[in-house]
């Protein structure tokens, strides 16, 4: 169930990526629009919504990679809702910093749940490999 999960998620944070990209490059002509182009909110905000491209695109792969990963319960799943709450938290950060830069401090949370994910994947992956008895 949770894979299914991680791909619906995945496709509609992707498209609201797409959507706040377009909000945001709905005045780029305007180069005093939050600040300018390389204001820091500006960058914040671009980094933002190119972080809920790639995260949702990450999600599906996780969608796709989860079936093979052989690790116990409730490893799989953790690995899932990390993914998820990564890709939630990341441009929630970007958006926060864009506001106020104090709120920088807060990128390691996502950080950290996307690393999880990442490493328990890799490692449920691996051991897959190593029971089936290396590459094909």
């Amino acid at each position: 169930m949770l894979p299914l999960i991680n791909e619906a998620f995945g496709w509609a944070w992707l498209t609201l990526g797409m959507v706040a990209g377009a909000a945001l490059g709905a005045r780029f002509q305007d180069e005093s629009w939050l600040g300018g182009y390389s204001s820091w909110r500006r960058r914040l905000l671009r980094l933002g919504h190119i972080a809920m491209i790639a995260l949702g695109m990450l999600n599906i792969l996780f969608a796709l990679s989860a079936p093979r990963i052989a690790l116990p319960a409730p490893w799989p799943s953790f690995a899932g809702w990390l993914m998820i709450a990564g890709a939630v938290l990341m441009p929630l950060c970007c958006a926060l910093a864009a506001i106020d830069k104090r709120h920088c401090r807060w990128f390691p949370v996502p950080v950290l749940a996307l690393l999880g994910a990442g490493a328990i994947t890799a490692t449920g992956l691996a051991r897959a490999l190593f029971l089936q008895g290396g590459a094909p």
